[in-house]
């Protein structure tokens, strides 16, 4: 199986190729400037010490500090986070943001873990990267299996290193404790407003249309919640667990409140039961993948009925998927353009950090709208001019600040 990273930096280099980069710019972009191993030991309520493997990756900070997440999960390696702080920077760029890529992660099922261990973990994992991270150095985030609890223990422990209180060093954090109004739905926000920008560029109505969605955490959840607000009609849903299908359509409202209660989607009434696989070949308009990478292969691709995918996990679709679904007239919103939501709002709460100044919820959706929706235009005119998918043409677009931000700082 060919490696993550190098997979990754396929649609760099059809980009590149397309816009005649210069040859000392993809190289500095094919590397990350700096990886950080660290080992944690935690003492276990049981008294054992246990010692996890974390991993920070910072890939271009050409544009501004490194900016990204971090997961907790038991398959997270260094080449995962490098190719996710290499996406990372990607997708700051195509939204015109001040920050570069960056990624971290703990190789931890953190469901084998008490509230008390996983608290000693984070606290321990942002000891361990404390001297690479910083308000302007590098901002992590909350990703797969982290949340605003765990960003508040992280930022919390940075603050007590530091001896004063530092909120603009974590992004995704309770309210209460400076994050930002609307930062909990902003990445599937981000999934409906560049599908809903799709159809109008498609002359399509969305009301009405059938979507199925991959994966019921925060993204998925806030994508069908959000698409099921435009009138779209939310017929599949799936979590770790299985997947539910309703050709009728399901209220994602009542299937978050059948969760909260059962712990699982499994077993809702009113909706028949099929796996992963048989939810991304479901004759739909729109597929919303929100899981975890490499869900769409070469090898189910051509089974894929979707007329739009929007991706909102990261590096859900290979490229020889990509290739044969642009064939079929597939159109894909890539990753580093639709779930670019996450970071844009991270970057108002860092903002908003740094002047100890908050804006409402209204003001958040607005600002964040208006920066999506011209992001989508960008590409998307990219894409027509260069007769490319959006993916490549997502690339292009960031590929012309970064390498206008390196030759103008004297890197090339």
């Amino acid at each position: 199986m060919e490696n993550i990273f190098e997979m990754a930096k396929k649609p760099l280099e059809k980009a590149s190729q397309v816009i005649n980069l210069d040859g000392n710019t993809s190289k500095l972009l094919a590397q990350p400037e700096r990886t950080l191993e660290v080992n944690i030991p935690v003492r276990m309520d049981d008294g054992r010490i246990e010692v996890f493997t974390g991993y920070r990756a910072q890939h271009s900070t050409v544009l501004g500090p490194a900016k990204g997440g971090i997961r907790f999960h038991q398959n997270v390696t260094m080449d995962e986070v490098k190719t996710l702080s290499f996406w990372m920077t990607f997708k700051c760029a195509i939204l015109n943001l001040p920050y570069g890529g960056g990624k971290g992660g703990i190789t931890v099922d953190p469901r084998q873990l008490s509230r008390c261990e996983l608290e000693s973990l984070s606290r321990g994992y942002i000891q361990r990267i404390a001297p690479i991270v910083g308000e302007y150095a590098d901002i992590p985030a909350p990703d797969v299996n982290t949340d605003s609890r765990i960003m508040g223990w992280m930022m919390d422990e940075y603050s007590k290193l530091c001896g004063q209180n530092v909120p603009g060093v974590i992004t995704g954090k309770p309210k209460t404790i400076g994050g930002s109004a609307g930062r909990g739905s902003a990445t599937g926000r981000g999934v409906m407003l560049c599908t809903r920008e799709a159809f109008k560029k498609l002359r399509m109505k969305l009301n009405d249309t059938t979507v199925a969605v991959q994966g019921f955490g925060n993204v998925g959840n806030f994508s069908a919640k959000l698409l099921y607000d435009q009138k779209a009609k939310i017929v599949a849903l799936s979590d770790v667990n299985g997947a539910i299908y309703n050709e009728k359509g399901l209220n994602p409202y009542e299937v978050e409140k059948y969760v909260q209660l059962t712990g699982s989607l499994v077993g809702y009434p009113d909706a028949g039961e099929l796996d992963n696989k048989s939810l991304l070949e479901l004759p739909v308009t729109v597929l919303i993948p929100a899981a975890l990478e490499g869900q769409i292969t070469a090898a189910n691709a051509d089974r894929i009925k979707a007329r739009i995918i929007a991706e909102g996990a990261n590096g859900p679709t290979t490229p020889e998927a990509d290739a044969i679904l642009f064939k079929k007239g597939t159109m894909i919103i890539p990753d580093i353009l639709a779930n670019a939501g996450g970071v844009t709002v991270s970057y108002f709460e860092w903002v908003q950090n740094l002047y100890r100044y908050f804006w409402t919820e209204k003001e958040v959706h607005a600002r964040m709208e208006e920066m999506m929706v011209d992001a989508f235009d960008k590409v998307y005119t990219t894409a027509q001019l260069h007769g490319t998918d959006l993916r490549v043409a997502a690339y292009i677009v960031a590929l012309e600040r970064l390498a206008e931000a390196m030759k103008l700082r004297g890197w090339v």
